[in-house]
């Protein structure tokens, strides 16, 4: 058992080497020493995040016609975070030791040193303090003065900005209940025990979908939006047994929430929460209604009845995703040359979708490499690649970043107009005319 734990570790380190060498993630202020659980996506890394992103974004609002998006800004009226609970109860039990001065999650104690008693910074017994209550949002003040009046919170999550802008949204466009308003943003939580690379952060981004109903219908539409996102997953490539559903249960339900199903993932440090779907039930549009002042229910003219919809949430983590895809991707091949390391990634979230090389540095291949490149580029982000090595270590390096396509112009492309496409998976190659280069790269990418 200890063997499969070290080498799932391992697999974790190379993972996260492969991203700081191959320049997918960061450490963020590395040259001074870093800041704990703060990373910075590198050239690819967010190339890969944004296709994360926009996979999603398509699939929830451009490929819908009863979802819309929407931007919130980060910073929101205080009385916001009273309405919703956050400025009350959204807190993590803290302890501290005395003998190393270490902070930890109480609830996390357990799991990081194998005893709810022992400090997993030093080991002691016994020196761990009574759980107190430590809010996670950040402060700060809005105006030139730090007073009360000026005080406000990075936001915690994004699902507020939509709940109070319910009405703008339906009203602006026109909408009749079903339906969801979807948003992409960052959000910040000052984790008490952040960790595992990008899975815990304190700066992270969200991507929600909060579905408005009838209250009758809830039960159909939970399970619906349950079958849509897991679904989502299989759809970009992610292995189904290393997909799992978590059922909460009446000591894990938020306070809001009349049911609620996580998809967790099997990263190399066990299985996780990527993504929660929620029935909220009108708790949220209550609240705001309640603290604001202002009539946020719902007249449905078909029914002649005015109601408080109900909320379907689907809330995913893009950094938690974007991590389980890679792990997912990851694989180390033997080949007769040696190991291959390469990310099978789907061609949608791979962050360079064709590659292009000449087979040497002489002028007449070079020019026409350019050429050749020239004509891909509008198949999205691609490089040309001309530095030292073979043909066979470049191919290596596109591997390793999910490459699908490496287009390799030789001495007969002079002769032939045509190039060699080398697929990744596979590692076939065949001969394709540069005229019909793009085209066919195009429908290989959409296939």
């Amino acid at each position: 058992m200890e063997k499969a734990v070290n080498k799932e570790s391992d697999r974790m380190q190379d993972i996260i080497s492969l991203c700081k060498r191959r320049g997918f993630i960061f450490p963020s202020s590395e040259i001074y020493g870093g800041l704990n659980a703060v990373f910075d996506y590198g050239p690819l890394g967010v190339e890969f995040k944004n296709n994360v992103k926009r996979a999603w974004w398509d699939t929830l609002t451009r490929m819908r016609d009863d979802v819309v998006g929407l931007d919130a800004g980060i910073l929101m009226a205080r009385r916001v975070w009273q309405a919703s609970g956050h400025e009350e109860v959204f807190t993590d039990p803290l302890v501290d030791c005395t003998n190393c001065k270490s902070r930890f999650r109480a609830d996390h104690v357990a799991e990081m040193s194998g005893d709810p008693d022992v400090c997993p910074n030093c080991g002691m017994r016994g020196t761990l303090t009574e759980p107190r209550k430590f809010n996670l949002m950040f402060k700060t003040y809005m105006g030139p003065v730090e007073e009360d009046a000026g005080l406000v919170y990075l936001r915690p999550e994004t699902a507020q900005g939509i709940y109070v802008n319910f009405q703008n949204v339906q009203q602006s466009m026109r909408k009749r209940l079903p339906f969801g308003i979807a948003q992409i943003g960052k959000a910040f939580r000052n984790e008490i025990s952040p960790g595992n690379f990008i899975f815990r952060t304190r700066e992270f981004e969200q991507m929600e979908m909060q579905f408005f109903i009838d209250p009758t219908s809830e039960e159909r539409w939970f399970e619906y939006w349950r079958e849509q996102r897991w679904n989502w997953y299989l759809g970009l490539g992610m292995k189904a047994e290393h997909l799992r559903w978590h059922p909460h249960g009446p000591d894990e339900l938020a306070h809001y929430a009349r049911a609620a199903m996580d998809i967790e993932y099997e990263f190399p440090i066990g299985w996780k929460e990527i993504e929660g779907i929620h029935d909220r039930t009108d708790y949220d549009l209550k609240r705001h209604a309640e603290y604001s002042g202002k009539d946020l229910s719902y007249y449905d003219d078909a029914e002649k009845k005015s109601y408080i919809p109900f909320i379907i949430e689907t809330s995913v983590g893009a950094d938690r995703s974007t991590l389980a895809f890679l792990c997912d991707a990851y694989d180390e091949e033997e080949v007769s040359d040696g190991t291959r390391v390469v990310l099978h990634l789907h061609k949608r979230l791979a962050p360079v979708k064709v590659a292009v090389m000449p087979l040497s540095k002489k002028e007449p291949l070079v020019e026409l490499a350019h050429k050749v490149h020239d004509e891909v580029r509008p198949l999205g982000l691609t490089q040309y690649d001309e530095t030292g090595g073979s043909i066979g270590k470049r191919y290596r390096r596109q591997d390793e970043i999910g490459t699908p396509y490496c287009g390799t112009v030789d001495f007969e492309s002079l002769e032939d107009q045509q190039v060699t496409i080398r697929e990744r998976d596979s590692m076939a190659q065949r001969r394709v005319p540069i005229a019909e280069l793009r085209a066919t790269l195009a429908a290989d990418l959409l296939g």
